[in-house]
């Protein structure tokens, strides 16, 4: 059985920086800055987290991000289940294999693990 790690919503934004600092004055910090994407994190709880992604993402961009400690079983599992995958199984420059898939309902969900 796979196991999930954590669960975050990503959200889209036309302004990181203000992004950003609307999170900050909630209690998150920055932990990562790709430029086009901000993991931003509860100091307390590092579980909850917040992505904001910028319009200069790649397409097509995901709506949440779910971390697992098997991608690629997960990938496997759906590819059987013959979901609809809409990015391709990688490695990422950044550190992480993942592929994007989109759900029943339209949404599409970044699977990731972190190399």
């Amino acid at each position: 059985m796979t196991r999930i790690r954590r669960a975050t919503p990503d959200i889209h934004t036309d302004d990181i920086a203000r992004s950003r600092e609307f999170y900050r004055q909630l209690g998150f910090e920055e932990a990562m800055d790709l430029g086009w994407v901000v993991t931003m994190v509860s100091p307390t709880n590092p579980t909850a987290q917040v992505l904001l992604v910028s319009r200069d993402a790649e397409q097509p961009s995901p709506n949440m991000s779910v971390e697992v400690d098997d991608v690629d079983a997960v990938y496997a599992a759906m590819t059987a289940a013959d979901a609809d995958i809409v990015y391709p199984l990688r490695d990422e420059q950044w550190g992480v294999r993942r592929f994007f898939v989109r759900d029943p309902s339209g949404t599409i969900v970044n699977v990731v693990s972190h190399s």
